[in-house]
């Protein structure tokens, strides 16, 4: 599956923290009906045998909706169960590394903080950038802050798409407007949410406003 801007419009990253009433699966599938355009299942906290076997089924319900599914991480899992895409942290294996495991047939997403980082992810051969966190996160408490104007930076420095994440909620998603991201990635705001479905329905119509 080729990587394109519109893929990043709503970009949900799982996070079991948030499955104690309904399971992940269920919530995913409500975000997907929601209108969510690429799906990262990340676990941390799995054995690469049931990490594989989540895996097969969130990629099998993503296939069902046309939504790219990607891995968090793990490289062995992402080309086990032929994801569309593999995403590794500036703490994960080198982007360079990831391409030559994967080939060139699967999405790759590096996350960066600052514009050197995302010029080396860019020419390691990275498809997209998650810059984060924009805003102040719960969700990730090691994470740092990335300026508005670094932010902007960036996309400008890189010619793939950028999606931002960390702390983003429909309310401050407006404030990304002008800065040349092509989407965010959502965790909280998508997953700690009672009704997912409605949520993400408002979510993707501001990303569309704001960045479309």
């Amino acid at each position: 599956m080729k990587c394109n801007r519109e893929i990043l419009k709503l970009y949900a990253v799982t996070d079991r923290a948030w499955s104690d009433k309904k399971t992940l699966i269920c919530q995913i599938e409500e975000a997907l009906s929601g209108g969510v355009t690429c799906v990262q299942l990340r676990e941390k906290n799995l054995s690469d045998e049931k990490f594989l076997e989540k895996a097969l089924e969130v990629k099998k319900i993503c296939q069902g909706y046309n939504v790219p599914f990607i891995v968090n991480d793990n490289v062995k899992v992402a080309c086990e169960c032929n994801a569309d895409g593999i995403h590794v942290g500036q703490g994960d294996m080198v982007a360079c590394k990831v391409r030559e495991k994967i080939g060139s047939g699967m999405i790759l997403g590096v996350s960066v903080q600052t514009v050197e980082e995302a010029i080396k992810a860019w020419n390691d051969g990275a498809d997209y950038l998650g810059v984060g966190a924009v805003f102040s996160t719960y969700t990730k408490l090691d994470a740092v802050n990335v300026s508005s104007k670094t932010l902007e930076t960036i996309c400008k420095a890189v010619p793939i798409p950028v999606v931002a994440i960390g702390g983003i909620t429909k309310e401050n998603i407006y404030e990304l407007k002008g800065t040349g991201v092509d989407g965010v990635a959502l965790v909280s705001a998508i997953f700690a949410k009672d009704d997912i479905t409605t949520e993400c329905r408002k979510l993707l119509e501001i990303s569309e406003k704001c960045f479309y």
